[in-house]
């Protein structure tokens, strides 16, 4: 039996995540991918079967790799205040690199919302008991903390999510939007942390 080339098959899913993640071509097709990864359409077809099989591959590698960034963060034995400019860091560093993985992820979501896993649930509980606890030391607002933290991700996801938007309304260049967005680093923080 003839053996599989992972490294083909790894370059093709490196290619389609380049296209939806950094140029934020979401609907694009598998023949767009084949092209651009410099194989035919057959040999894709070989490897994931359907247009389905791989964008679920390459959906469930962009959470996978997102939570092996932010996990060990969420988990770390640190004061909060470091927690939370290190996530913000990691997180606007991978959000400016990959500008639409999240709202890729979040598509993917929505065509067949999958159970978030009992650990990640866990590991958030834990999360939100350090937050509640910041909040009663008075040194960040008090509030729910689901909304602390949806507050959070929305200050960064949102302006990379929408960079297009942006830069069209603000008639700015990709060099000066990533100058802004790289400032929102510490603006965030200063917003979150009193």
């Amino acid at each position: 039996m003839a053996q599989r080339d992972t490294g083909t098959e790894q370059h093709i899913k490196d290619t389609a995540k380049r296209i939806f993640f950094s140029e934020g071509k979401l609907h694009a097709t598998t023949q767009d991918i084949a092209d651009a990864a410099g194989v035919n359409r057959t040999l894709l077809n070989y490897y994931f079967r359907s247009r389905d099989i791989l964008f679920d591959q390459v959906a469930q590698e962009a959470r996978a790799d997102m939570s092996s960034l932010l996990d060990p963060i969420f988990t770390a034995e640190m004061e909060f205040k470091d927690k939370i400019h290190k996530l913000i860091t990691v997180f606007m560093d991978q959000a400016m690199k990959y500008p639409y993985r999240e709202m890729y992820v979040v598509t993917e979501l929505n065509r067949g919302f999958k159970a978030v896993p009992e650990e990640k649930k866990t590991r958030l509980k834990s999360f939100l008991k350090e937050v509640s606890a910041e909040m009663e030391k008075g040194k960040i607002k008090s509030m729910d903390p689901r909304h602390f933290c949806m507050n959070l991700f929305a200050l960064m996801a949102y302006p990379l999510i929408t960079n297009c938007l942006n830069k069209s309304l603000y008639n700015i260049s990709d060099a000066e939007y990533l100058k802004l967005m790289k400032e929102r680093k510490q603006l965030i923080f200063d917003m979150v942390y009193q």
